[in-house]
């Protein structure tokens, strides 16, 4: 497998295209993110898996997203994600709530083969009076107990951020399972890395498992330091003087539109 750069991969991603993230804790593609950016992307559609923070605030900020699924967006103790209220408040993108167990429901109908999965706890919310798409009906096993029906999401992308992969494509995501899912589920996978090392992953017995195989993604890229100002695993931990800048500054336009000038600039060397 050949090394796209990050402007290549970020190619990838064409207008119109339903691309699934990962949440702030799971290896989240800021450089790729920042790829976007840059490239001006448009009319992106987002599934947040099941939520997003800074990376989707950047995002809707910068004017790359039509449409936004997600079970919660936030800076969490930094507060509320400015740009994507000031988006929902001006009616700018398109917004779909949704739940955390029905986001990984309806990713796993799309990874199993079949077009859609029951779910029950949605049952007695107000969410179902806002999704026409989610069928509440009988168990057709048992008459008089309804569910709820989720029809199937399939991404046409999935991105996240790992430590490593290695030549044939193969990727270490450690505990992070929700990634698997996502790469099952979605037609293509990109993904960025911190290295990529010699050998295969899936030859060490005691790290296989934690390996999602090369067969699952379409291309690999090197990004070190990919995640800031966000943490990866335990390999360097998120930058809260940053975050806290960023919370601050997106606040309003004008400081949103100067903290993304830098964060274009330069990209914070290796620790």
């Amino acid at each position: 497998m050949t090394s796209p750069s990050l402007d290549e991969l970020a190619a990838r991603i064409t207008p119109g295209t339903l691309v699934a993230i990962p949440p702030d804790y799971s290896g989240v593609p800021m450089a790729l993110t920042r790829a976007l950016v840059a490239r001006n992307a448009r009319d992106l559609h987002v599934l947040a898996v099941p939520t997003s923070g800074i990376q989707i605030d950047v995002l809707i900020g910068a004017g790359c997203v039509a449409g936004l699924e997600a079970a919660a967006v936030t800076l969490g103790e930094f507060g509320l994600a400015p740009r994507f209220t000031a988006a929902i408040r001006a009616g700018s993108i398109r917004m779909r709530d949704t739940t955390c167990p029905a986001v990984h429901a309806a990713l796993q109908a799309s990874e199993k083969g079949v077009p859609f999965l029951p779910l029950r706890g949605l049952i007695g919310s107000d969410i179902l009076r806002h999704r026409a798409d989610w069928k509440l009906a009988d168990n057709p096993f048992s008459s008089g107990d309804p569910i709820v029906y989720l029809p199937a999401i399939k991404p046409d992308v999935a991105i996240f951020h790992a430590t490593k992969a290695d030549r044939d494509g193969n990727v270490w995501i450690g505990r992070r399972r929700e990634l698997v899912t996502m790469a099952h589920a979605a037609a293509r996978t990109l993904v960025t890395v911190e290295e990529i090392v010699e050998g295969s992953l899936l030859d060490d017995e005691t790290i296989a498992a934690g390996v999602l195989p090369g067969l699952y993604v379409e291309a690999v890229a090197e990004a070190p330091r990919g995640a800031w100002p966000l943490g990866l695993q335990d390999l360097y931990a998120a930058d809260e003087a940053e975050l806290a800048r960023y919370a601050e500054a997106a606040r309003s336009e004008a400081g949103f539109r100067a903290w993304l000038d830098r964060f274009l600039g330069a990209w914070p060397a290796a620790a």
